[in-house]
């Protein structure tokens, strides 16, 4: 892959930042140095944009809801950026990759930019190199970017780890089970939307407004904002000024009581840790004798010859280094 010019990035060029975004995800060796060259000139951890995770249940209307969203944040003069987090395949390897048509209007908005990038192996909803994805981004003028998370989980932490904001989505009708959603999830909402809120759906929606307002409540976060619960329709646009308005509100208490500029710093030292782990897991994986040491130990494991502990501490001894 031929090197990207940082300029055409900072000048909005979606093509660029395209590129980009495929260079720092690729696996091969010369692709990851091309990457880290990249992402050493560009200004990482800018304080004057706004990173939103969005989660939920498959069918809640995750892309409507970010498409309206984006659509009227764009309105307001922000320019918006979307990434689309896409299941893969652990048998194929392969992707969908089908938010493009699902926000086909929102799509084809100059302000807007749409990246759906597969999982891959990596847990937590998020792609493998989605913090460096908002970083170009960023770079390329996009003072919003919202990530669409895949479904909802405890696993979910790790996506939380790299936004100032998390909003997860539900349905009318919580359910008994509060629709399988685990007090993980809601311990990491800032702020829950009961989403299709219109029609035959506005008093169930109410209803389970109220018991996500409960488990709120129970949970009781130490935080400095108060988690709370919204309900809106997407598709019919209703309710959703209010869902700006309480995200603003969010950012203005974020940035008074100095959190948001402590969860940035947390989220680059977070970032450090990843990326020192992954560097690790590379170097591994691309030396030889470590290689061929590894696949023998696997044989001598399943042959009973060697025990899982053993082999292990073994490869961390021929890796200290004196």
């Amino acid at each position: 892959m031929s090197s990207i010019d940082l300029s055409k990035i900072q000048s909005g060029d979606r093509r660029a930042l395209s590129q980009a975004i495929t260079l720092v995800e690729s696996s091969k060796k010369d692709h990851r140095l091309q990457a880290e060259e990249l992402l050493s000139k560009i200004h990482i951890g800018k304080r004057d944009t706004k990173r939103i995770a969005i989660s939920g249940v498959p069918g809640v209307g995750k892309s409507t809801f970010i498409e309206t969203l984006g659509e009227m944040l764009i309105a307001k003069g922000h320019k918006v950026a979307v990434l689309a987090i896409d299941p893969t395949s652990p048998k194929s390897g392969g992707s969908i990759l089908g938010d493009k048509t699902r926000m086909e209007k929102l799509s084809q908005n100059q302000k807007a930019f749409i990246r759906p990038s597969p999982t891959k192996t990596t847990l937590g909803g998020v792609a493998s190199k989605t913090r460096e994805t908002i970083f170009l981004c960023e770079e390329a003028g996009y003072d919003i970017i919202l990530i669409e998370t895949v479904g909802v989980g405890q696993s979910e932490h790790l996506v939380s780890s790299m936004v100032d904001m998390f909003i997860v989505l539900m349905l009318p009708g919580a359910g008994d089970e509060l629709q399988g959603i685990k007090r993980g999830i809601l311990e990491l909402a800032d702020t829950a939307i009961v989403n299709k809120a219109d029609g035959d759906n506005k008093i169930s929606a109410e209803l389970a407004a109220k018991q996500y307002e409960n488990a709120f409540h129970i949970i009781g976060r130490d935080s400095f904002w108060q988690q709370n619960v919204m309900t809106c329709s997407a598709l019919k646009n209703e309710g959703m000024e209010d869902v700006i308005k309480n995200i603003e509100n969010y950012f203005v208490e974020s940035i008074k009581c100095k959190n948001f500029l402590e969860q940035r710093s947390e989220q680059l030292v977070t970032w450090f840790d990843l990326d020192f782990k992954q560097k690790i897991e590379n170097y591994i994986r691309e030396d030889k004798k470590i290689a061929k040491y590894i696949a023998n130990s696997h044989d001598l494991i399943k042959n009973g010859k060697k025990s899982v502990l053993q082999a292990s501490s073994e490869l961390i001894s021929k890796l200290k280094v004196d």
